[in-house]
């Protein structure tokens, strides 16, 4: 029985939680387990994605006789209140993308695979009102969108957003986080695009132009002409994302270790620690050791 976007959502919610407690309590053995099942639940995220998608599309008429170019029909009018709220289409983009991500990434990779336009005026509001419900009603949805972490201050990064199921360390941008979640991003794209293409789909021209934009920047992904291959994007994408590997994770790990002492608060957690109360000099690194 194929499991609805709701229940696989909730599944990815449990597992990051189960990842987050494993990691805390060092058993490397079961978060490893852990993310490799949670792996096989996004791509059955993403299949589903796909298939909702493939059953939106109209089927041509049936006829006998000889048959002329079709006429595309005119698009269809949206109706009021019928779009996809804005904390979902986040959560689908950030799922996809699987890094903290800014509005434009968000609104970029939700129209391109999803074909749904995301207002980027919204999602700064939106992070404020997850924090108001999450303050008010704890843990009452199963994920909030919420800003990625510094890592010296764990204040809020200004324009990065990220989902509350996600373990700490990936909510964290370091000092190597920009360019190892741009990596990131470019092989979560590459990947879904693979994924259209092996269930027969044409991705979208916003798609390729999405894989294009990233190819660009990594070395060794794209000749710079033509269509981006995703295979040698997400190749060329993991040659140099295990350059950073180790540094990254480390000072991930580092930073996190030290947000859960400092930040005792389930909220600030979540949303960071406020700019006027936040981490006190006495506890935050040092620079330049």
């Amino acid at each position: 029985m194929t499991e609805s976007l709701e229940a696989l959502e909730g599944r990815m919610a449990e597992y990051r939680t189960a990842i987050s407690v494993a990691t805390r309590r060092g058993d490397k053995v079961t978060a490893r387990q852990l993310r490799a099942e949670l792996r096989d639940i996004v791509q059955a995220y993403s299949r589903r994605l796909d298939e909702l998608g493939a059953l939106e599309e109209p089927e041509g008429p049936e006829t006998d006789g000889p048959q002329t170019a079709p006429v595309p029909p005119p698009p269809a009018p949206r109706v009021k209140g019928a779009a996809v709220p804005i904390r979902e289409q986040a959560h689908q983009a950030l799922t996809i993308l699987d890094a903290p991500a800014g509005p434009k990434l968000i609104a970029a990779t939700h129209e391109a695979f999803l074909s749904e336009a995301v207002v980027t005026t919204r999602l700064g509001s939106l992070r404020r009102d997850e924090e108001r419900s999450f303050a008010a009603q704890p843990f009452a949805r199963p994920f909030y969108i919420c800003p990625a972490l510094s890592h010296d201050r764990f204040t809020p990064v200004r324009g990065l957003l990220a989902v509350s199921t996600w373990p700490l360390e990936q909510r964290i941008v370091g000092p190597l986080g920009p360019r190892a979640d741009f990596l990131t991003h470019a092989r979560r794209i590459g990947e879904q695009i693979a994924r259209m293409q092996a269930a027969g789909h044409e991705p979208t021209l916003p798609a390729w132009a999405l894989l294009r934009r990233f190819a660009l920047n990594i070395p060794g992904a794209y000749e710079g002409y033509g269509t981006p291959d995703a295979a040698r994007v997400i190749q060329a994408a993991d040659a140099e994302a295990k350059v950073h590997a180790d540094a990254d994770t480390a000072a991930r790990h580092a930073a996190a270790a030290r947000a859960r002492e400092v930040l005792t608060e389930p909220v600030r957690l979540l949303f960071g620690a406020t700019r006027m109360g936040g981490v006190d000099e006495a506890t935050a690194p040092a620079e330049n050791q």
